[in-house]
């Protein structure tokens, strides 16, 4: 909720608006607001003051709303944060985007001051949700789903509403009756009080504008208008008896859409409000509809979020079952050699769980390690027993050791045993595939700290692609390859504060692959 320790940050390229927004916020009760240009002024005030919430417009120059949207996401310190974006695109593929990028809530321009309100207590309200926060627990899913309707804004009249402003009564009468019938109509005899109407909290949905007027004319309202959020997207159609080209400029370059000389003539003027009207009614809809995309994207996530934690949790279930029963001695060689089978079909489709959806969160930042003990050593040694099976084809020599004598205990890493399994499985099956028949492939595990895990397979890495061998989509020769095995083995492994380094030596004809990962070291009580 808005209180007096809540810190704005209201980012506009136009300072009229900047400063009309905060206004709108300091009736809510704010103090604290801050305001930027674009979004890389926007990033320098927020690595320098706190900022509780972002308001954000989508088209500015230096860095968009989009481009500091995603750089806020990327970033953990400020990921949090309840972003709001206003906008007035309809482009729905960049709402998706934006959506996709962990924009909190949507506002559409016009907007009242009204609404803003109810947007900025929603966001600020509820916890930061998307596909990035992988803390969040059953009990908040189920709240999510449940109680995070589609705003509904307050209730007004179903019928549009026409603005007439003109000096004159006679005008204002025949326009009134004109459009009575199909059309809310309301009538202002005076600019000021034209642009309090359109500023309000009950805007209208287009205004047919005479020019000449006394105090304000028709031209400062239509400039005033384009100055304030609730107004800024009104049409505007000038209705006047000034016919010269340098008015009708005038009146282009401060938004109106139309003009129509005096005297009225219905058959001309019915036709254009009736075609601007369903322009107006499209409109409208966009912010129901981005908010049914916003809620739908919601919900999806929230439902992926749940699927892939029960998954893992009964693959890893699986996975140690069948780890048991292979250390049983009662089982035969072909059982021990089927269960291994299965095992590599269980880690098969946990590493496809952990690409889809740890690393999204790992590329963008948000990834929080919870590091255990992990007996590496096991590990290892499992992949390499199922990876013996899998390439017994090939007729490879597939060894594990550690460098430590016999008899003493073998050291554990600290990190996630899931993605220990992804990351080592990846580089251990590449090796594999790497090497020609009859080759040897070796993994070693060397007692040190960090814990030094080497693969090593003959054959050399294609020169054009060593200085990117860890980047994205990177391959070589490779028949269906996607390159993100080894670009998976990086990120894994600098989630778990590790290192991977890669060797090629042409002279040796051999490749070696490098993983430094953190020690586990035993808290004392």
């Amino acid at each position: 909720m808005i209180n007096k320790q809540t810190i704005f940050l209201v980012v506009d390229d136009f300072e009229p608006m900047r400063k009309v927004t905060s206004s709108q916020l300091r009736s809510m009760g704010a103090i604290t607001i801050l305001t930027a240009g674009d979004g890389a002024e926007a990033l320098r005030l927020m690595k320098n003051k706190r900022v509780d919430i972002v308001l954000s417009d989508w088209n500015m120059p230096v860095m968009t709303g989009l481009e500091l949207l995603k750089t806020v996401r990327a970033d953990e310190k400020f990921s949090h944060l309840p972003f709001i974006m206003i906008t007035a695109e309809a482009e729905r593929e960049r709402i998706t985007e934006a959506i996709a990028n962990g924009v909190s809530d949507l506002l559409v321009k016009p907007y009242t001051s009204e609404r803003l309100a109810t947007r900025v207590e929603r966001a600020l309200s509820l916890p930061y949700r998307s596909r990035f926060n992988k803390r969040t627990t059953y009990a908040q899913k189920e709240t999510v789903i449940i109680e995070d309707p589609v705003i509904q804004d307050a209730a007004t009249e179903t019928r549009p509403t026409i603005l007439v402003v003109d000096d004159t009564a006679d005008n204002l009468l025949l326009l009134s009756h004109l459009f009575k019938d199909e059309y809310r109509v309301r009538i202002s005899h005076t600019g000021t009080k034209a642009l309090e109407i359109c500023q309000s909290n009950n805007p209208p949905d287009l205004v047919l504008l005479d020019i000449m007027m006394p105090g304000m004319d028709g031209f400062e309202v239509a400039r005033r208008m384009r100055e304030h959020p609730t107004s800024v997207t009104i049409p505007v159609i000038f209705v006047t008896a000034i016919t010269d080209e340098d008015a009708r400029l005038k009146g282009l370059e401060l938004g109106a859409i139309d003009f129509v000389t005096k005297p009225i003539d219905p058959s001309v003027l019915k036709p254009r409000v009736h075609n601007f009207m369903r322009y107006v009614e499209l409109h409208k809809q966009l912010q129901a509809n981005y908010d049914d995309m916003l809620e739908l994207a919601h919900l999806r996530e929230n439902v992926e979020l749940i699927t892939r934690h029960d998954i893992k949790g009964t693959l890893a279930g699986v996975i140690g079952l069948v780890q048991g029963l292979e250390n049983d001695d009662s089982m035969s060689n072909q059982q021990i050699a089927q269960l291994k089978m299965a095992e590599q079909s269980a880690l098969q489709a946990l590493d496809m769980i952990n690409l889809s959806s740890e690393l999204l969160l790992i590329e963008t930042g948000h990834f929080k390690l919870e590091a255990k003990l992990v007996n590496i050593s096991d590990i290892l040694r499992r992949i390499v027993e199922i990876s013996r099976v899998t390439f017994a084809a090939k007729r490879l020599t597939i060894s594990i050791d550690t460098d430590m004598p016999v008899g003493e205990e073998i050291p554990n890493a600290s990190g996630d045993a899931m993605l220990c399994y992804s990351l080592f499985q990846n580089l251990i099956k590449n090796a594999c595939e790497a090497s020609s028949d009859k080759n040897r492939v070796s993994v070693t595990l060397f007692d040190e700290n960090p814990l030094r895990i080497v693969v090593q397979n003959n054959g050399v890495v294609p020169e054009v692609i060593r200085n990117r061998f860890f980047d994205k989509f990177v391959t070589h020769g490779k028949q269906g390859g996607t390159g993100l095995g080894t670009y998976s083995a990086k990120l894994l492994t600098e989630a778990q504060n590790g290192t991977i380094s890669m060797w090629s030596s042409d002279q040796d004809k051999q490749t070696t692959l490098t993983v430094n990962l953190p020690r586990y070291v035993e808290v004392q009580a």
